[in-house]
């Protein structure tokens, strides 16, 4: 293939050859500030008189914290150094691997975001294809040695390959397009199912991405049959080439399974992917279906068919308003979440030596081994009944166990975690803790009790938190000698997988306090947002929010099911009543409550769910998640029925409002705190961006959530 001209993908799909300088001529000038990742190419002898290699090495100039990443002038660079190879005639193989930690992580967002016509973003992705294809089109084998996170287009380049190594210490392995509203479109919807299956494919491509963005490491990676060897990170290019030497002088022979042999039933994997996808976005965004469609045209498609479908999957997607709110939504995790607005100097942080925790219960004893796994250091619970202490660290060691059993924690670190966590019947031994923190049932007069307990045995440097859900953190210290170094900490559940942390300042709370539990949270891989103390903080008073319109349309005669549903549109990770059978029908009744109390003209506290939980309910659904007849009746007898989108427009409406308020009260510094706190501890999707642009864009929120000067929200 020459540098000149293609006739690939537009060729293939009837536009006829593009030349190489008529991308150049349309994309050479746009995103001015793209970090251009180099291809700087070197000769290196294989061993044993194997022949040379010319090795590529990806690299932008920064250290591992700015990772490689390809903007057009990336990809021509790629090109140029390939068009080089192409031409010599003494070299055996071809290797591409990254700099220190970093392999390549793909496209550049920040140029992603300011394409402006679709021929812009086909020509984006027929130039990535006409590039990376190159590698796999040689008439020499290409090795691909991947030494660090390989993302996106990072890990398509590797795809294109002849033969792949990984290490065993690569921290991140993805293709996260569906994530952002994309789908792999530089060959990864193609390569992938061909190379591993496509079960194994749809894992990577959609399954990770809408559970979280899921990362996996380089062995898993290698399990997956991603990789054709594996060597440890010390000595990992030397081994690589070593091991491309014993292939290249055939020595080692690689077989991989048929990609449409037994084993691989396509039919069955696509479709169990879509339904997957269907319950959790319920068509709200096309990436993912767009990614199974690709997927599925994989198995019989030629490389130029499949790569041109790519092409006009990546062009549309790229002119997508979901791309822009996910692409803000991810703005605000990768960047916003990581330099909290409002939080103290970090020098001012106490260290955490010895953590307590006042509670032996689900929660408690969930949040021990995180401390435990995090910071490292000695987690101690305390309860009243000795039964229900030995359950707590029970739990702990168990999962500890299964830690173990999984592989992600050797038997040596198993022990060690063990031994860090035990039990007290008394508070006596938080004497010498650092960092207290109480989860006991969600009444102000037994966590003041506590308070006043603990306060009187822990050091006067100790920080004092709160996991309360919803009470005020000002009047819970109101008694205490020193209510400056109470703060709150709110866990969401289940406390290993949710990422977000509030922090709440109370009327006292001072710096120190606030620095020491931002650092905790870091510590603990979580992001923390700054709120102030008002009921119900952020997340749970715009659930309660949520909620309530949802169950007063059902309390004044909607039909359970149709209440239930009326938001599916959205693609939100649960219907309402499926989330409150989660948190528990009591939690989501005290809640409403105490929101009600204190908010009475915005919030109802429903007699109907009161009832429920006086039944004794898990929900309205019985555990095979069919609904409970007796359940659901005791929400009949309303007389006034709402239509599905009257229900939806009545919670959307509530939702801006009570934002709205939020914000005049100051309970967060911005309206992309509410979104932070809202996409990290409610699931809200990332395809919608933020909920506060969302209410914009849909015409609800009014005057605009948006803050003069602040131009990154999707339009």
């Amino acid at each position: 293939m020459s540098e000149a001209t293609i006739g690939s993908a537009r060729g293939a799909g009837g536009g006829g050859p593009v030349s190489v300088e008529t991308w150049r001529a349309l994309l050479s000038e746009r995103n001015p500030d793209e970090v251009v990742t180099k291809a700087l190419v070197r000769d290196v002898r294989l061993p044993g008189g194997a022949g040379t290699v010319a090795l590529i090495t990806l690299d932008n100039g920064f250290d591992h914290t700015k990772p490689n990443t390809f903007g057009p002038h990336g990809l021509f660079a790629l090109n140029g150094a390939l068009s080089e190879i192409a031409e010599r005639t003494d070299l055996v193989a071809v290797g591409v691997t990254g700099k220190p930690f970093i392999f390549a992580v793909g496209a550049d967002l920040n140029g992603a975001a300011t394409v402006s016509s679709r021929e812009e973003a086909l020509a984006i992705a027929e130039l990535g294809h006409h590039v990376f294809r190159r590698l796999g089109e040689l008439p020499i084998p290409s090795f691909a040695f991947v030494n660090g996170a390989a993302m996106g287009g990072g890990l398509e380049i590797a795809l294109h390959c002849t033969y792949r190594t990984i290490s065993s210490g690569v921290p991140a392995v993805a293709l996260p397009e569906c994530f952002l509203g994309l789908v792999p479109g530089w060959g990864g919807t193609q390569l992938l199912p061909r190379l591993v299956g496509p079960a194994n494919a749809i894992k990577l491509i959609i399954e990770n991405p809408l559970a979280q963005n899921r990362m996996i490491k380089g062995a898993e990676a290698y399990a997956l049959g991603v990789a054709d060897a594996m060597f440890e990170p010390a000595d990992f290019l030397e081994e690589s080439l070593r091991w491309a030497a014993r292939v290249v002088g055939g020595e080692v022979t690689v077989t991989r399974q048929e990609h449409d042999g037994p084993g691989n039933d396509w039919d069955k994997a696509v479709g169990d992917a879509r339904f997957l996808v269907d319950m959790k976005l319920r068509g709200a965004s096309p990436a993912p279906y767009r990614a199974l469609d690709l997927i599925a045209q994989a198995r019989t498609a030629s490389r130029d068919e499949g790569f041109a479908a790519e092409d006009e999957a990546l062009a549309d997607l790229l002119m997508s308003d979901e791309l822009r709110a996910g692409l803000y939504s991810f703005d605000l995790v990768q960047r916003r979440a990581k330099r909290p607005a409002g939080a103290p100097d970090p020098a001012l942080a106490r260290k955490v030596g010895k953590v307590g925790v006042v509670g032996a219960g689900l929660m408690a004893s969930q949040m021990a081994l995180l401390f435990a796994r995090r910071l490292e250091v000695p987690v101690v619970l305390t309860d009243l009944d000795q039964a229900r202490l030995d359950k707590g660290v029970g739990y702990v060691h168990a999962e500890v166990d299964k830690l173990l059993a999984k592989g992600r924690a050797s038997q040596d670190q198993a022990n060690r975690l063990k031994a860090l966590v035990s039990g007290s019947l008394t508070k006596d031994a938080f004497a010498d803790a650092d960092f207290v923190i109480e989860a006991v049932f969600e009444d102000l007069a037994v966590k003041k009790q506590v308070f006043r307990e603990v306060e009187a045995v822990v050091s006067a440097e100790c920080v004092l938190a709160t996991n309360t859900s919803s009470l005020s953190l000002t009047e819970m210290g109101a008694e205490l000698a020193h209510p400056e170094r109470l703060v709150g900490f709110h866990f969401f559940n289940p406390v290993a997988v949710m990422p977000l942390l509030e922090i709440v300042k109370g009327a006292a709370t001072d710096d120190v306090t606030l620095a020491t539990a931002f650092a905790t949270g870091r510590s603990l891989r979580k992001s923390s947002v700054l709120v102030k103390d008002a009921p119900a903080f952020v997340v749970n008073r715009l659930l309660t929010c949520f909620m309530g319109e949802v169950v007063a349309a059902v309390d004044e005669g909607t039909p359970l099911e149709v209440a239930e549903h009326a938001l599916d549109g959205l693609g939100l990770p649960m219907t309402p009543f499926a989330l409150l059978q989660l948190v528990g029908p009591a939690v989501g009744l005290h809640v409403a409550e105490t929101l009600h109390a204190a908010f009475p003209d915005r919030f109802g506290a429903s007699g109907n769910l009161a009832k429920l939980v006086a039944a004794g309910k898990p929900g309205v659904y019985r555990p095979d998640f069919s609904l409970d007849p007796d359940a659901v009746a005791l929400f009949a007898g309303g007389s006034a029925p709402s239509t599905a989108e009257q229900v939806r427009d009545r919670v959307l409406a509530a939702l801006a409002g009570e934002i709205r308020v939020m914000l005049d009260e100051g309970v967060v510094a911005a309206p992309q705190d509410i979104d932070l706190c809202m996409i990290l501890g409610a699931g809200w999707p990332f395809h919608l961006g933020g909920i506060t642009p969302y209410l914009d864009r849909i015409g609800v929120a009014r005057p605009r959530f948006l803050a003069p000067g602040v131009a990154s929200l999707p339009a």
